[in-house]
């Protein structure tokens, strides 16, 4: 199990080797982590994405793919789709499935250390509280080869609700 490290920040100028992105399924961009990736990747980034969309088409709910990072200081983008958060549909292992599959990714590509955003937390809705439970249950129980795996968390809020999770 790799350390879990929690910070506030910036996800796109984290030091790290791979980036997790909370994409869309088109992969394009679009607000909040994905825009700001987007953004922060420059053309490298783009092109990066278009040829993936191009080659896999939408990526799936809970599933991982990656593309270089672009002008960020990480080498890779690993893009997740976390589920829309539903009251009535348990989609926790969907939101499960996007850390556990990212840590695959990692590991295939090599990469060493890891930055998670909260996953579905911003525009689809997911509770902080759940989100961060979910998040650091699944990294702590998924093997992996990844040496450090860092929550960047955009508010205090989030901070305080992922420490919690952390114990």
């Amino acid at each position: 199990m790799p350390p879990i490290v929690l910070v506030r920040g910036d996800i796109t100028t984290q030091d790290v080797d791979a980036v997790v992105n909370a994409a869309n399924n088109g992969l394009m961009g679009g607000g909040g982590v994905d825009g700001a990736i987007l953004r922060a990747g420059g053309d490298v980034q783009l092109a990066a994405r278009r040829e993936l969309r191009d080659r896999i088409g939408a990526l799936p709910t809970g599933q991982a793919a990656a593309t270089v990072a672009g002008a960020m200081v990480a080498r890779w983008v690993i893009h997740v789709v976390g589920p829309v958060f539903n009251g009535t549909d348990d989609r926790a292992p969907l939101l499960a499935s996007c850390y556990s599959s990212a840590l695959d990714v990692a590991d295939e590509l090599g990469a060493r250390t890891v930055a998670f955003p909260a996953v579905s937390a911003g525009i689809y809705g997911w509770p902080m509280p759940s989100a961060a439970d979910i998040a650091v249950a699944t990294v702590r129980a998924t093997p992996t080869d990844v040496e450090e795996v860092r929550f960047v968390l955009f508010s205090d809020d989030a901070l305080a609700e992922f420490t919690r999770a952390a114990g």
